[in-house]
């Protein structure tokens, strides 16, 4: 299982996404895997090669890689090559003793 990991989203390979998970619509042309809520900053996938589902009733994120490889992008970070696959789409968490919330890149 290969992990890749960028700021505050972490990406693990599953064998196969979820078979009712539907498809997220692309943002200016882009795969958004997350939002930064303290730069504005989005974590992308720009290329035609790949597709992001959803499964909205358990909140999770798949991307789906095909061909060779495609980048991950962010301005705060030095993109990402990801290979062919599957990956869960994961945000960072961090605990405090007030409550979990996530990281801001």
């Amino acid at each position: 299982m290969r992990c890749f990991r960028q700021g505050d989203v972490l990406l693990v390979e599953v064998e196969n996404a979820p078979s009712d998970a539907t498809e997220v619509s692309r943002e200016r042309g882009g795969l958004v895997l997350a939002h930064g809520e303290a730069t504005g900053h989005a974590h992308v996938v720009w290329a035609p090669e790949a597709q992001l589902v959803t499964r909205e009733q358990a909140d999770e994120l798949y991307l789906l890689v095909y061909g060779d490889e495609v980048l991950l992008e962010h301005e705060e970070h030095d993109p990402i090559p990801l290979p062919a696959g599957h990956y869960r789409v994961l945000r960072q968490r961090e605990y405090t003793p007030a409550a979990i919330r996530h990281v801001a890149d």
